[in-house]
């Protein structure tokens, strides 16, 4: 009977951190836990180094029936008192893809034959160009054209305050044109930026130009919003 023998994390700038299991015949599996920002980042480590003490040593074998991964996430999610949010339920998937991966490799087969089978063969994606600075969006548009992509997501907004004036919402107006300009298309990112009534008056402004969809308005927080 083979046992997990180590848990590791690997955090990649900006954003992202990965985590790989291994057990003691050397199979591997890998998983991602990434949360935007560095203090989530930093917490979801500390979560895995109990996470990582709670199931080394465990029996690998038990991954031999789904069950049993079902069985590790229920124990690390009913592992404290305070359960789920965001950085806990972050640092749970790192670890519960990494069992999939892990059944899966041993397997032969890939996760998604695993979970129901794959739902499509292809999809389209979109690139990020930032968008901050107005003068750059033509620029970075153009070259994730050239790569071949037909959509960018960009910032709806460079530095804005909390409540500003409605002309400070012009340029954002200009870069959706820029990259509309060009033939693609793009999704505009608030990040929450602003207040309800601008990023009201920011989505008017921009319905004519047609955006591909407007992420994250306001603040995950303001529910009622």
């Amino acid at each position: 009977m083979t046992k997990i023998k180590s848990v590791e994390y690997f955090r990649v700038p900006p954003r992202w951190l990965f985590v790989k299991i291994t057990d003691e015949d050397s199979g591997v599996g890998w998983g991602e836990g990434s949360l935007e920002g560095h203090t989530g980042l930093y917490l979801i480590l500390r979560i895995l180094d109990a996470y990582t003490a709670r199931i080394v040593g465990m029996e690998a074998e038990l991954l031999n029936e789904s069950g049993d991964i079902e069985h590790i996430w229920q124990l690390l999610y009913r592992f404290g008192f305070y359960r789920g949010g965001p950085v806990m339920v972050s640092a749970l998937f790192g670890i519960d893809i990494a069992l999939w991966d892990l059944k899966a490799r041993k397997l032969g087969v890939p996760i998604h034959q695993l979970l129901g089978g794959k739902v499509r063969s292809k999809l389209m994606v979109y690139a990020w160009i930032g968008g901050d600075r107005p003068d750059d969006v033509e620029i970075q548009a153009k070259g994730r054209q050239d790569q071949g992509f037909k959509v960018v997501k960009m910032n709806a907004t460079e530095d804005v305050g909390w409540m500003d004036t409605p002309s400070a919402l012009d340029s954002c107006v200009e870069r959706l044109k820029a990259v509309k300009n060009l033939g693609m298309d793009a999704g505009i990112d608030f990040h929450g930026r602003i207040h309800k009534p601008m990023a009201k008056q920011l989505a008017k402004l921009l319905g004519p130009h047609r955006p591909m969809f407007i992420e994250e308005p306001l603040l995950s927080e303001n529910i009622q919003g």
